[in-house]
């Protein structure tokens, strides 16, 4: 007898190093249980340390994939990273509205670890006019969240706050990840419209390459709204994936990526 498997889409770049985009991406959802599609936005030339070309993928090419997968699959959840151009981003936003019953993460990929820009000014005010209002769940890290609040965020309160704030703003929840504040766990809030707020916390994993933790963190979750977890369940899976991920993290050359298959 055939299994029913869940299906999921990235719509993501290519990271060539694979710890981070698509590759990440379709890792995390083999190793979650799902069958992982995909829609490449842009091809990066990269590796943990730096970005050194980014070349995008013409925007109607990029509606065809999502449309293609669309028609040959019945998709139970989509995962956003990086979209890099308005003209993706308004293509998406197109397609996401035929399919309003799918589940929609958008990790609003703005920066890289390493510091490069990955999406252009103009498509910042787009995605969150006409990507925010229809995600089932934005998770943006301690840097997008700053930038989506206007001001820095020092501490796990302000953490918190902008949690609250953001969810409020676009009326969908919010997770923003506080892996970077100074604590002694790794704790990520999210917010719910209606002023909610649940803390997920896991141990520090110290001295660890943390390329690629965004775009995991967000496909498990994905995976897991597919397989028809509530919201906060789906969160609490993926915090486990990713915190395993790091934890059983590989010595690969100069750097220590996620381990995917251990997670």
């Amino acid at each position: 007898m055939t299994r029913k498997v869940p299906v999921t889409l990235t719509i993501a770049g290519s990271d060539n190093s694979g710890g981070a985009g698509v590759q990440a991406d379709l890792k995390t959802f083999t190793r979650m249980g799902v069958y992982g599609t995909s829609a490449l936005t842009c091809v990066v030339a990269e590796h943990p340390g730096r970005v050194s070309k980014i070349a995008p993928i013409d925007p109607q090419m990029v509606t065809e994939q999502i449309r293609l997968v669309f028609e040959a699959f019945p998709v139970a959840a989509v995962k956003t990273g990086m979209l890099f151009s308005s003209g993706i981003i308004q293509g998406l936003a197109q397609e996401m509205r035929r399919h309003r019953r799918v589940k929609l993460v958008v990790d609003p990929v703005m920066v890289a670890t390493s510091g490069a820009a990955l999406l252009k000014a103009e498509a910042e005010r787009d995605m969150a006019q006409l990507l925010f209002p229809q995600a089932t769940l934005v998770t943006p890290n301690l840097d997008e969240a700053s930038r989506l609040v206007g001001r820095k965020l020092k501490n796990a309160d302000q953490a918190k706050e902008a949690a609250r704030e953001l969810a409020k703003r676009w009326n969908v929840p919010f997770l923003v990840k506080g892996g970077h504040l100074n604590l002694s766990q790794a704790e990520d809030y999210l917010a719910w419209p209606n002023g909610k707020l649940k803390t997920f916390a896991a141990k520090r994993c110290q001295g660890v390459e943390t390329h690629g933790t965004g775009c995991t963190y967000s496909a498990a979750i994905c995976a897991g709204l597919a397989q028809g977890l509530s919201l906060e369940n789906a969160v609490g899976k993926g915090k486990k994936f990713i915190t395993r991920a790091i934890q059983k993290h590989l010595k690969v050359g100069r750097y220590t990526p996620l381990n995917h298959l251990s997670a």
